[in-house]
């Protein structure tokens, strides 16, 4: 396939490409700075998007926005994280809408946090929006797709949970002070946090080009939610040290305001049954062996013996 991918640069675009690439496919990215000659150039704030650039794509993976868990919540950035998202998607949605030859698929990302905290509810989708700054741009977020959709283009929109990565997101900000010891469950830790391993986002990724019967939300989490408490746990294990120091809820308020509220204390213990029924198979269900492929250097495998030299034969 011939793919248009925007956020490319960032850990869920380039872990994408990488595996498109790598299967036969072309990438063309869609990126804000000035492209190279594989490159195309828009500009969301500007609303600038020339509608050509979709025009011999087969599929188009959409997922820029402005980094959410970075920095507090100012009024400021929370404007800039649901502009980045409605106003990038409803721009990229509308010009797909327009072009003469339209790709044949949109895969659009949102985000888990479209069910608020939930507590133990087990969580589909079918499940209602909850509430919350994260809820409102996620309803935002995906709402702006119709455009495509009403163009007769199948959208399916990418619920992710919490991507594990070492080298981005979430987790690499965790590392440092697991690896010192002095890491510990947020809250009461009894808070659902729905993960997945980024190699398993990019699979899905790329199985929702490829299956015409994924439509609409899709949950991109592993089948195993844990609780933070759990993940705390785990993380130590793997990384074989001490979790025993606790934040507490209000500590997490007072250091992260509205941002630690939404994304440390938070429940959403969500299903993957709908991607998993599409014939989706995870390569990492489990959190130990998502953290030890992930945060442990296999040792390289032994040389191979050499093979005893075959022995003459007498006619």
């Amino acid at each position: 396939m011939k793919v248009v991918v925007s956020g490319a640069n960032g850990m869920v675009g380039t872990a994408l490409e990488a595996l498109l690439t790598a299967c036969g496919d072309s990438v063309r990215r869609l990126v804000r700075h000035p492209a190279s000659d594989a490159d195309a150039t828009w500009d969301p704030a500007k609303g600038d998007l020339d509608v050509r650039v979709f025009e011999e794509a087969d599929a188009v993976v959409h997922l820029a926005g402005d980094p959410i868990g970075e920095g507090r919540w100012t009024a400021e950035k929370k404007q800039r994280i649901r502009d980045s998202r409605s106003h990038g998607t409803r721009l990229l949605a509308s010009a797909l809408a327009r072009a003469t030859k339209r790709p044949r698929v949109l895969v659009s990302a949102s985000a888990v946090g479209f069910y608020g905290d939930r507590g133990d509810a087990l969580l589909d989708e079918s499940s209602s929006l909850g509430p919350g700054f994260l809820a409102d741009v996620s309803r935002e977020w995906e709402e702006a797709t119709r455009p495509a959709f009403d163009a007769g283009v199948r959208v399916v929109i990418a619920r992710f949970g919490f991507i594990l990565s070492a080298k981005g997101g979430g987790l690499k900000q965790m590392l440092p002070p697991f690896r010192l010891g002095v890491g510990g469950p947020l809250g009461g830790g009894r808070q659902w946090l729905s993960w997945v391993a980024l190699d398993d986002v990019a699979a899905a990724l790329a199985h929702a080009l490829a299956h015409d019967s994924l439509r609409g939300p899709v949950n991109v989490v592993a089948p195993n939610p844990v609780t933070n408490k759990e993940f705390t746990r785990l993380l130590g294990h793997v990384l074989g040290r001490p979790t025993v120091l606790p934040m507490p809820g209000f500590a997490v308020r007072a250091l992260f305001g509205e941002m630690g509220v939404e994304l440390l204390l938070a429940s959403q213990r969500v299903s993957s049954k709908k991607l998993e029924a599409s014939g989706f198979a995870f390569t990492y269900p489990s959190l130990e062996g998502a953290l030890r492929h992930l945060l442990i250097e296999l040792p390289a495998a032994p040389a191979a013996a050499p093979a005893p030299a075959a022995k003459a034969h007498a006619p």
